[in-house]
């Protein structure tokens, strides 16, 4: 029998996440859906996330183990800042979700911490992302990557379409082909397309009318 704790680890463990290196900045792509085994548990779940004031990340896991993991991470990265006076980096901030994640798998339990980020950002050394995955384990993402249970209908689109040369306006639309392409096949993807950037200005979310705009073009 599966109890009322495990139905809820279980959540969003089904998602579609884009991240991609474009030649003045980074865009993040994600849908909206969240699951639980079969059933559609929430239709506007934000699964980009604002960590620091120039640092984003996706999210794919249990709702439960990343809403943790989130919260303990910013709280300890600004404490950081402050003390250290000094601006923290994309890979000390990936770094530090990985150990995370590293504990939570490796920790005695019966339910294992499930919780797959990809970080992306601009600090001195400029435009970054990684890959953190669910064992801990961190690389450095030097194009573009996907995360999620939709990823396998979205490599294809990404190795034939991606170009290090794209501008920002190019990669919103490669990536919000990339996420309708796991919503047409993926059962635990849906519900719409939230996009972000992040660029000399910053991080923003783009509007979802510009996303459509875009898409259709």
């Amino acid at each position: 029998m599966v109890t009322n704790i495990t139905e809820q680890k279980q959540m969003s463990t089904g998602t579609t996440t884009v991240v991609l290196m474009c030649k003045n900045g980074i865009v993040m792509a994600a849908d909206k859906r969240a699951t639980a085994g079969n059933l559609i548990a929430d239709k506007k779940i934000e699964k980009i996330h604002q960590i620091m004031n120039e640092t984003a990340t996706t999210i794919a896991g249990s709702v439960s183990d990343v809403q943790l993991i989130l919260k303990i991470a910013r709280a300890e990265l600004i404490l950081k800042q402050l003390k250290s006076n000094t601006e923290v980096s994309v890979k000390e901030i990936s770094s530090y979700m990985a150990g995370l994640n590293y504990q939570g798998l490796r920790a005695p339990t019966m339910i294992p911490s499930i919780a797959h980020f990809l970080v992306a950002g601009k600090d001195k050394s400029g435009f970054s992302s990684y890959n953190v995955d669910v064992d801990g384990s961190i690389t450095s993402i030097d194009d573009y990557y996907t995360s999620g249970s939709g990823s396998v209908f979205v490599f294809g689109i990404l190795d034939t379409y991606y170009n290090k040369n794209m501008s920002i306006d190019e990669g919103i639309k490669l990536a919000t082909k990339c996420i309708n392409a796991a919503l047409q096949r993926d059962t635990a993807s849906g519900e719409g397309i939230d996009v972000a950037v992040i660029d000399d200005k910053g991080f923003k979310k783009v509007k979802r009318e510009l996303v459509n705009i875009k898409f259709s073009e």
